[in-house]
Order: C-alpha cells, then structure tokens, then sequence
C-alpha cells in the first residue's frame, strides 16, 4: 500500500492530542474534588458501568478517528485488475526441427493449429501480434484486433534453418514498444533496472514463445529477456516436443526455398534432411533451462508440451496468467466507511449503556 499524501499523516495526531486533553481534564477534576457526606449516597446515584464499559466506547470512537485520518493521506492498494489494452507477441519457432513427425502430422502442422484456436479465443480488446523465428526472426503481423490477417499469416508459416530464440524475444520487444509508449525499444537507454519481478508492476503486454529446440544463432537468449525484463515484459516460454525425435517430413508448403527438408508426410524419404533420407540429425533437444530462466526472469511461466492437446490447453490457459494486471488503485472511501462505522459505534454504545433509568 502507498500514500498520495503522506504529509497528511500529521492528521493522526489528533488522537494523542484528544488523549491529552483527556487525562489534562481529569487531573483538573480531581483537583476541584468537594467533600460528601455519604459515599454510599453517590454510588447510588451512578449508573451501573464496569470498566469496560467506559472504555470500549472510547477505543471505537478514536479508532475511528484515526481511519478517518489515514483517508486523508489518499491511501492507494496495488490489486489485480482486467486488463482491457492487453497484446500479446506470440512467437512461433520455425526451424527445421518443426517437420519432426514426433507428433503427428508433424510439430509445424499441430503448432499452426494450435495458434490458429488461441487466436479465434481471444475475445475484446486484446491485440496479437504474430513473430516467426528460425535463423533469424521477423515480425509478420503487428499487434491487432483483427483475427482474420492473423489467422492467414499462421497458415503460410514456412520452415527455414536456424533457430534464433533470443532474436524472437528482441523482435516482439520492439513490436509492442511500437505501440506502448511505456516501453522502450531494444536499442534505447534505460534508466535504474535493479528492480526485480517481485518489485515491480507490469505492463499488460505479454510475449510468449513456442520452440521445440535451442538457440542456435544470434543474441542468448537470456541476455534478451533481460532486456525485456527491464522493460516490465514478462515472458512465457512453451516447450515444444517429445523426448524421442522422429523423422523430418514437412510438405511442400511448410518448407522455405533454403530448407533441407521436403517430402509428405510419414513417407519416410524427407527429400534430404540432415542425417539424410529425412532423418533425425535436425531434431534439437529443448534447451528447458534457458526457457525456464528467461520465464523466471521476466516474471513469466515455462511450459512443457508433448502432444498436441498439451499444447492447446497450455495457450488456452495462458489467459489466466496474463490477463489480468496491477495497479494502484485509491482506498479512501474503505477508510472513511470504516472511520464512520468505527465512530458511530462508540458514540451508540455510550450512550445506550449511560442513559438514564426509564421512570
């Protein structure tokens, strides 16, 4: 919790101050004390009220002082909220090792699908954005609201050599600093990033990233998610693939002019892949400890999928992850409904339990 206006804490004083008052009174009383004849004749003529009773009405009425005093400081609790702005930069891995048919058809055709249901899910204002990376990476969509130049941009997704995670992250960093003007681009200069996830608010915009492999060229990618944490992006990665590669058969149009791999699916004769013959030379193993890092460090998630149903119900469920973010949002009125409340009380039962015997 924060304070808008902290100087405003001085308000608080005003129950020490009444507490003074108070004990400054009753020294003054004792001082003016007068002789009775007869104590019991007093005590008779007081109501019947145990120590409790006096003080409860007392505590209720400062402590509803002192709420109503904390509401003039603004205070502000930081609480999840719906985001309604929020884009997300979904990066799909392209490499060779995607016409793996480990996973029948084969990674490509089932990652194609599943991206193709993610985005026809999404509902309100939520903007996609669509990067595809093998060798290097390139944005295809920019961020938008619109499904159908999404959709058409997922079904001509090619494989190429390479494998360039880093780059992925780089390339949808500087896709949603196009549009937030809250995040700053890869190449420019940043003020204090100490911070750590746990200490700092987010903003809406996601990245996720879908590989089957590991970096093979260009920057690490924990380097690049270091980036993208000092921009408050937070970053979930998916794991993509079984642990017993299979042949490399992609169809004619899943293979890009400098591919090495070709075929049908299941023939068995990838048209020369690595290893020859469309074998398994091509298939990387999923570097889980990078993925894994660069999630922790942007706050984000790793996954592990190995089938194609793991792999929709990990993008149908991420969401719940990001689709709510914190912000700081102004308490006062909790605090002058329970000042109020707090007040009422104390001034209600003091005078329930001191009103006079009924005639």
């Amino acid at each position: 919790m924060s304070l808008s206006w902290p100087w405003a804490l001085l308000a608080l004083l005003v129950v020490p101050l009444l507490l003074l008052a108070r004990w400054l009174l009753n020294r003054r009383r004792k001082r003016t004390a007068i002789t009775v004849s007869s104590v019991a004749l007093i005590r008779a003529a007081l109501p019947g009220r145990t120590a409790w009773r006096r003080r409860i009405p007392v505590f209720l009425f400062l402590a509803g002082l002192l709420a109503v005093a904390g509401a003039i400081t603004r205070p502000q609790a930081s609480v999840a909220v719906p985001s309604n702005n929020t884009t997300i930069l979904l990066a799909i891995d392209v490499s060779g090792s995607m016409c793996n048919t480990d996973i029948a058809p084969n990674r490509l055709a089932v990652a194609v699908d599943a991206a193709r249901e993610f985005v026809e899910s999404q509902e309100g204002d939520t903007k996609i954005g669509l990067v595809a990376f093998s060798g290097i990476a390139g944005l295809l969509v920019a961020p938008t609201s619109e499904k159908q130049p999404l959709l058409d941009a997922i079904d001509t997704l090619k494989t190429s050599r390479g494998t360039a995670i880093g780059q992925a992250i780089l390339t949808s960093v500087d896709a949603i600093a196009e549009i937030n003007p809250d995040v700053a681009a890869t190449g420019a200069e940043l003020g204090d990033t100490t911070t750590t996830p746990d200490q700092q608010d987010y903003e809406p915009d996601t990245i996720v990233v879908l590989t089957d492999g590991s970096n093979t060229t260009g920057v690490d990618p924990v380097t690049a998610a270091q980036e993208a944490a000092a921009r408050r992006l937070r970053v979930y990665t998916i794991g993509f693939g079984t642990t017993e590669p299979q042949q490399l058969v992609c169809t004619a149009e899943q293979v890009n002019g400098d591919s090495p791999f070709g075929g049908g699916f299941g023939n068995g004769n990838g048209g020369g892949g690595f290893g020859g013959g469309g074998g398994r030379g091509g298939a990387r193993e999923i570097d889980e400890e990078a993925l894994t890092q660069v999630a922790d460090l942007t706050g984000g998630r790793y996954f592990k999928a190995e089938d194609a149903e793991q792999l929709t119900d990990v993008l149908g469920d991420l969401p719940s992850e990001f689709g709510v973010t914190k912000q700081d949002v102004e308490i006062s009125s909790w605090f002058l409904l329970a000042g109020f409340l707090l007040a009422a009380s104390g001034v209600t039962l003091s005078l329930w339990w001191n009103r006079g015997p009924r005639p």
